[in-house]
């Protein structure tokens, strides 16, 4: 598969995929083509990006160049697709020995709307999540259809370097989203309530913040390095009597076990219902 890559939609987390491309040599600047949404946005983006990578608007007759590359990366807001899918049908695209990568970022838009709209195409529904803008993220893929190598090659390419990768049914994906994609807002909100208690308690806002964000990263990679079972760490750290144990009961009597698995469920089932309208 030559190496080109045509990007619809050239927000955050589509720079986040492409720079690591182009520090490891995987594509050269000039071999991608970009397309935003307005033209006042051009300029923004090639700043973010390496000199000679190609950048035009949507309403440029030349974007139809993204739309004819081999590998195609959708990056766009899910309510654009229709009109991507409207400038899709009045391109002529040749038949080609190997069909074009199509790998959207899309979220709540299925498989099969994909494979409507772009029927030449093999189809990739990711699902990254917001830490890969520091490359330590997720992704969960489904595909449409079995992949060959080449294209497997790519998509370990593009995803391996900012994320752990997972291949799942699509039926997983709302779950998938509900932890890891909406997931980072419920670590946020922790994040900000544990560096206000420490506030309240008597710490600077400076340092409680930082000691918030400190503690949340220690305890994650805690629990990965050493493999050790969440409940195991809270004994561990809950001796009788203390200061943890007396949080922890006012923590349960509060409901946030609950309350976070709540959020998880309530997050997959409203990602389903915006599946069905896609």
């Amino acid at each position: 598969m030559p190496c080109s890559i045509g990007v619809i939609g050239l927000g955050r987390m589509a720079q986040a995929i492409l720079l690591p491309l182009f520090e490891k040599g995987d594509i050269k600047p000039f071999e991608v083509f970009g397309v935003v949404g307005h033209q006042q946005s051009i300029q923004q983006v090639k700043d973010q990006l390496p000199s000679g990578v190609k950048i035009c608007s949507s309403d440029d007759p030349v974007s139809v160049e993204a739309l004819q590359a081999p590998i195609k990366l959708l990056a766009v807001k899910p309510q654009q697709l229709e009109k991507v899918a409207k400038n899709w049908s009045q391109i002529k695209t040749p038949e080609l020995s190997v069909r074009p990568l199509l790998i959207s970022l899309l979220a709540g838009v299925q498989l099969q709307r994909l494979v409507d709209i772009f029927s030449k195409h093999v189809c990739v529904r990711a699902v990254p999540n917001t830490p890969v803008l520091v490359r330590a993220g997720l992704t969960g893929l489904a595909c449409s259809e079995k992949l060959d190598i080449d294209q497997q090659l790519w998509l370990n390419k593009i995803f391996d370097p900012i994320s752990e990768v997972l291949h799942l049914p699509e039926d997983q994906l709302d779950a998938f989203l509900a932890l890891t994609s909406s997931g980072p807002a419920y670590i946020a909100l922790m994040a900000e309530a544990l560096a206000d208690g420490a506030v309240a308690a008597g710490l600077p806002r400076a340092l409680a913040h930082h000691l918030a964000c400190r503690t949340l990263y220690g305890t994650s990679l805690l629990l990965k390095e050493k493999e050790i079972h969440p409940s195991q760490l809270k004994d561990m750290v809950a001796s009788p009597g203390g200061t943890t144990i007396t949080a922890l009961r006012h923590l349960e009597k509060a409901g946030i076990r609950s309350a976070l698995m709540e959020a998880v469920v309530v997050a997959a089932e409203k990602s389903r219902e915006l599946a069905g309208f896609s």
